[in-house]
Order: C-alpha cells, then sequence, then structure tokens
C-alpha cells in the first residue's frame, strides 16, 4: 500500500542487521531487503553517501530493485558539509555527482546537506555553498564532468533524466534561528529540514516548494519511538503541508520545541506541496514500523483505510 506521490514516507537507510528477522522476514537474503522495502514505502533516504563515496553499479542496482515511480532522497558527503564546511568545495561536488547518482534517473529525489552541530550560521558561506549546487540533471551532469582523476571509468557523467534537482538543509546550532537564515533559503529554492530530535532546532519554516521532514526519535536521539499521539500529530502537520495549509499547532504551542525563523508574513503564498518524511530512529528497529504507522495515518487523513494485511508483524 503505497501513498499518492505528493507525500513520500520512509526510513532513513534500510541495512541494519538488527531489522533482520524482526522487520525483514527471517531467512530474507540481504540483497532483497531494499526490495522488501520498497514493497512498505514509496521512498527511502540513502545515508551511505555520506560517508563514503559509492559506485554506479551500486545506484544502477537500487534503480533495477524498486519499483517505477520509487524515489531516493541523496545525503550529501560529510567531506563536503564537515570536512571542508561548504568551502572549496568545487571539486568535492564534482566527485559526488559524478560517483553514479545521475544513473538514479526518474528516481533521484531531493539532496540532503546536514551540516555539523558545530557550525553556526554565516550568511555568506551558505549563499556562496547554494550558488554551486547543480538545479537540474543536466547541470549536475555537466557538473560531473569535472569529477577528480580517480573516478575515471566508474562515473556516471551524463544525465538519464530530464527535471529538476532539490536540496534542502539540516542544522544543528542555534545560530540558525534567525529571519536572515529563512529568507537566504527562500531566496535560493533550499529546504528547511523540520528535524524532530531533542539535541537540535526543530524549525517550521517553509522556504522551498517541498518539506522534508527527519524523525530522530521524540524523546532520545536514534533509540525512542514516536507513539500514536506523535504519529497523529505528525500525519496532520503532513496533510496539512500537502496541501498548502499552515500547520496550526506550530503557533499554539503543540511542540514546545517547535518554532519559526522568520515571520510568517515573509513566507511564500501557500500552494499544494510535496512532502518527504524519514524515520530516523533506527536502534531500537522503531523506524521501519514507525513509518508505516504514519504511511497508515497520513492515509486515513486522506480518506483511505489500511489494509491489516500491508503491516510486517512485529
Amino acid at each position: 500500500m503505497i501513498l499518492h506521490d505528493a507525500i513520500r514516507i520512509g526510513i532513513s537507510g534500510w541495512r541494519y542487521k538488527p531489522w533482520r528477522g524482526v522487520f525483514y522476514p527471517p531467512r530474507l537474503p540481504q540483497r532483497r531487503e531494499l526490495e522488501f522495502a520498497a514493497t512498505h514505502f514509496n521512498s527511502v533516504e540513502i545515508n551511505g553517501t555520506f560517508y563514503s563515496m559509492q559506485r554506479p553499479e551500486s545506484f544502477r542496482r537500487w534503480h533495477a530493485e524498486t519499483p517505477e515511480g520509487f524515489l531516493f532522497a541523496i545525503k550529501g558527503a560529510r567531506f563536503i558539509t564537515h570536512m571542508k564546511k561548504l568551502r572549496g568545495v568545487e571539486q568535492g561536488l564534482a566527485n559526488f555527482f559524478a560517483q553514479g547518482v545521475l544513473a538514479l534517473g526518474k528516481k533521484l529525489g531531493p539532496v540532503l546537506w546536514q551540516l555539523p552541530p558545530q557550525l553556526a550560521f554565516d550568511a555568506d558561506r551558505l549563499a556562496g555553498f547554494f550558488d554551486l549546487l547543480p538545479r537540474t540533471h543536466a547541470d549536475a551532469a555537466v557538473l560531473a564532468h569535472d569529477h577528480a582523476p580517480r573516478f575515471q571509468g566508474r562515473s556516471v557523467v551524463e544525465a538519464e533524466a530530464k527535471g529538476t534537482i532539490r536540496h534542502c538543509v539540516e542544522v544543528r546550532h542555534g545560530s540558525f534561528v534567525t529571519p536572515e537564515f529563512a529568507r537566504l533559503l527562500r531566496k535560493h529554492r533550499i529546504g528547511l529540514v523540520v528535524a524532530d530530535t531533542v539535541e537540535w532546532p526543530l524549525l517550521f519554516d517553509v522556504t522551498a516548494d517541498f518539506i522534508y521532514c527527519r524523525l530522530h526519535g521524540s524523546e532520545q536521539l536514534y533509540v525512542s519511538g514516536y507513539e500514536s499521539d506523535a504519529i497523529d500529530r505528525w500525519g496532520e502537520r503532513i496533510v496539512a503541508w500537502s496541501r498548502g495549509q499552515e500547520v496550526a499547532d506550530e503557533a499554539e504551542g503543540c511542540t514546545p520545541r517547535g518554532i519559526h525563523c522568520a515571520p510568517k508574513h515573509i513566507a511564500r503564498p501557500a500552494r499544494a506541496r510535496d512532502v518527504y518524511c524519514y524515520f530516523d530512529n533506527d536502534a531500537k528497529v522503531r523506524a521501519p514500523f514507525d513509518a508505516i504507522a504514519l504511511r497508515d495515518r497520513v492515509r486515513e487523513l486522506q480518506g483511505a483505510t489500511p489494509r491489516g494485511d500491508d503491516r510486517p508483524a512485529r
């Protein structure tokens, strides 16, 4: 049971040993885990690209193992965000897009740039980085041609699909809670990640034509799950966002940590938006089951009734 393409709910990564025999059926071959996950979710977040470069054959295999209409969100390389801290990253960006990302074709979704906790808000640094980002598959292919020599023979430098490439930023430093940051994102059409965690700012500013949520754990980072009241709250937010509506409980204080960087009057006019939401609370095998619960709740809010046989046994 897959959601409408305007709303995508999934998991951050899919290869976790504790999930085997719990979310994944016993004796399911590891090579079929993505295929199994794709029967429950219409999108997943690839986080291996954050830690190291992948090979083109991996992207081609992931494309082949997922159905038509499936989307992958790609996590940007930590070399760019954490080591270079967004400066002097021209070569790094070329390598990132040459590694095989373009082989996903129409299944390439948003690119997530997660900033390190110690990186404070710097408008010039961010603007310079945003100006380098490719906004279409064709732009990414041009950029990929400038990859380092070591990628020769193991790269994809031709666009295999047409269309735009969306980018979003996840921040982890309190200095980003400023109207200037929201304005900068809107100017460059960059999404602001709604990151639910007890450790970093939970910001609700809508800065692009899509919403990107990462649910890291309601009480303990990467560990705690989401109970029915939290699932209801996030489901209502997601449906409201997808319809171009405001999320009422932002102002009412239903989420005490949820705030806006900037006054709402500088927001763009409301319109229907795509919504991406990924669960990253993987430590206790909560992520896939919480994602299924949220997926079903969203379908209920949209007027559909989930099938009972669509849930893996816990």
